[in-house]
């Protein structure tokens, strides 16, 4: 039987467009929600005029500085704060060929939480708050990022150990991220336990994670450095891809898999210090959202990287418009959502035996 030799590319060429036309919709889907998150709350601004504003300015004194000092960073960081989270998880799934691997399961939050909270509380890289919307106030960054990113690599460090040397399974890497992440909570209590009321007030709402606390400078830190490792994430894609499909088959590709590892590790676990060390622990979105993409567009990680990095900011992005409407006039820390929208995922991926 006579193959016509266009055929094949032809259904490629339909089998990409398709994946594309999936990450557009999801583009439009995250300006819709973004829109809506600006334009939603307390007082309430029409859809139509909310678009304008970012045009011209046809708003009231009042509507512009809720827009512009308090909604706009707020849904800014909930944008790149998930697409960050997301990214970092999506790249840890693949290089440790874990399927249940993110900043959260494997511990690395709880280390960014711990170092975090070593440096504001020890070496004074953060004064002290008794608000429930700004907790702790960060005033020198790259101690506290420093410090966060140190115990994080640490922890990522044990987990390339044994997945390396012990040729751990997925459940043992995720045992033992919840062994070492019970360790840096108790790390953290036993700091608060020493604090006074106000730091131990002020550290649990923190522990909380709450996009709400990010300014517009923790937001240019946390936006340039999704932006600039996300990147670096996408560029490697074709190297995922061959280290899903075994060590020994990106080696015969020439890719040194070490260091790819390694490299792609670090930088994941300083965008999860970064993120963690600015707005709080926030679970679950590094493992949701690549597990949501992988069953809508496949393994491909040309497609899977962009694809979970857009799911992780309409996630967060929605679960905080969620948080901070569904009980006004009260406002919920977005790590309470993600919690509840997180666990019973991980529960099922555990319990089905879940591999990609």
């Amino acid at each position: 039987m006579h193959i016509d030799s266009h055929e094949k590319p032809e259904k490629y060429k339909k089998y990409i467009n398709r994946k594309k036309i999936i990450l557009v919709s999801a583009i439009g889907l995250l300006f819709f929600l973004f829109i809506l998150a600006v334009s939603v709350g307390a007082v309430k601004i029409p859809f139509i005029k909310t678009i304008s504003l970012f045009f011209k300015n046809t708003a009231t004194m009042q509507q512009y500085l809720i827009v512009r000092s308090i909604r706009l960073p707020r849904a800014l960081a909930a944008v790149f704060a998930g697409a960050g989270l997301a990214a970092a998880g999506v790249v840890m799934q693949a290089i440790l060929n874990n399927p249940l691997g993110s900043p959260f399961t494997l511990g690395l939050s709880h280390a960014a939480a711990f170092g975090a909270a070593l440096s504001v509380m020890l070496f004074g890289s953060g004064s002290m708050q008794s608000s429930a919307t700004d907790a702790v106030k960060i005033t020198n960054f790259y101690l506290t990022t420093g410090s966060a990113f140190f115990f994080c690599l640490l922890t990522a460090l044990i987990i390339l150990s044994m997945s390396k040397i012990k040729k751990a399974s997925p459940q043992v890497m995720i045992l033992a991220g919840v062994a070492l992440g019970s360790l840096f909570t108790a790390g953290t209590m036993f700091l608060q336990y020493f604090a006074d009321d106000t730091q131990l007030a002020a550290m649990v709402f923190w522990t909380f994670g709450d996009v709400s606390r990010a300014s517009w400078k923790e937001l240019y830190i946390i936006m340039g450095t999704t932006i600039t490792l996300a990147g670096y994430f996408i560029f490697n894609s074709w190297n995922y891809n061959a280290i899903c499909s075994g060590d020994e088959t990106a080696r015969s590709l020439g890719i040194n898999v070490e260091k790819i590892r390694l490299i792609s590790m670090m930088a994941a676990s300083l965008l999860a210090a970064v993120i963690i060390s600015l707005l709080g622990i926030i679970g679950f979105v590094g493992l949701i959202c690549p597990h949501i993409v992988r069953k809508l567009i496949g393994e491909d990680h040309r497609f899977l990287i962009p694809g979970s990095i857009i799911t992780g900011s309409i996630l967060l992005l929605a679960a905080d418009t969620c948080a901070r409407t569904v009980m006004l006039p009260h406002v919920l820390p977005v790590a309470i959502l993600t919690s509840f929208l997180g666990a019973p995922l991980f529960l099922y991926l555990i319990i089905k035996g879940h591999t990609k």
